[in-house]
């Protein structure tokens, strides 16, 4: 489990901070979702785990254990990270990129033995299985983002955390990837995604948190959070929120600009 408790989080140099008193739980067994707009504070949550930015105020805490006191090996351990952006420095097999995820649990001198067994089924896991020969900066987009994630699932930890995982992602892979996630959480592992993609969260989130100027505008479930009122606020445009027929979650639904609508009659 992961708890942010009234977690605040200020940038060196900023004039004020990004995190204001946000708290969540990123519980065993659910998928978790922090959406918002642009700049709310969305990747600085994820930051503070990968303790890339200083907790100003709160508490961030695994498995009841202050995040503070804990040792790097220790959270990754606990806790696999996809971050949004990333490149290596030079370019590498994709298997060896992948094994990287093994790294917390290696000895001093020797890798786990399971390390292979656990490589081979989630890069099956993630879709990459074809690319283990391939060089990194070979791979497209799309393909890139599945390793990283086939890189996640190779620490197997029992809390994994995606900032905006489905970023060059086609539709069916999109899906593919919100399908696994979901099942890992079926499993019993603690998912936490930041995600753009609200109809998405919608449908696969049990729990949703609306992050806006840092701070939390409203969490629940997907019914609870996605009002057409606080979504409209909050991301300043017209949009409305319907129900759809074949799943019955709330689906977004975006609509013209009140401007070009203007102009145009």
């Amino acid at each position: 489990m992961i708890r942010f408790i009234d977690v605040s989080a200020q940038y060196a140099g900023a004039n004020q901070r990004t995190l204001s008193d946000v708290s969540l739980v990123v519980a065993p067994g659910a998928l978790t979702a922090v959406v918002g707009p642009n700049g709310s504070g969305k990747s600085t949550l994820i930051r503070t785990l990968l303790g890339r930015v200083d907790v100003a105020g709160g508490r961030v805490v695994i498995d009841d254990q202050d995040l503070a006191r804990l040792t790097r090996r220790e959270v990754a351990r606990r806790v696999a990270v996809v971050v949004q952006r990333e490149e290596p420095v030079f370019a590498m097999p994709v298997r060896e990129y992948i094994a990287l995820g093994r790294y917390p649990h290696a000895s001093a001198w020797t890798a786990s033995p399971d390390d292979d067994a656990i490589i081979t089924r989630t890069s099956a896991l993630a879709g990459v299985a074809s690319l283990l020969a391939r060089k990194t900066d070979t791979l497209s987009g799309g393909e890139w983002q599945r390793v990283r994630i086939a890189r996640a699932l190779s620490q197997d930890a029992p809390a994994i955390v995606l900032d905006e995982p489905t970023t060059f992602l086609d539709i069916a892979h999109e899906m593919e990837t919100f399908e696994l996630l979901a099942t890992l959480a079926a499993e019993g592992r603690s998912i936490l995604v930041v995600s753009h993609q609200l109809n998405l969260v919608a449908r696969f989130a049990q729990h949703v948190v609306l992050l806006h100027h840092g701070r939390v505008a409203a969490a629940g479930t997907p019914d609870e959070v996605m009002q057409a009122q606080t979504l409209e606020a909050i991301y300043e445009w017209p949009l409305v929120v319907a129900r759809d027929p074949v799943v019955g979650a709330p689906t977004l639904v975006p609509l013209r600009s009140r401007r070009t609508v203007t102009r145009e009659s």
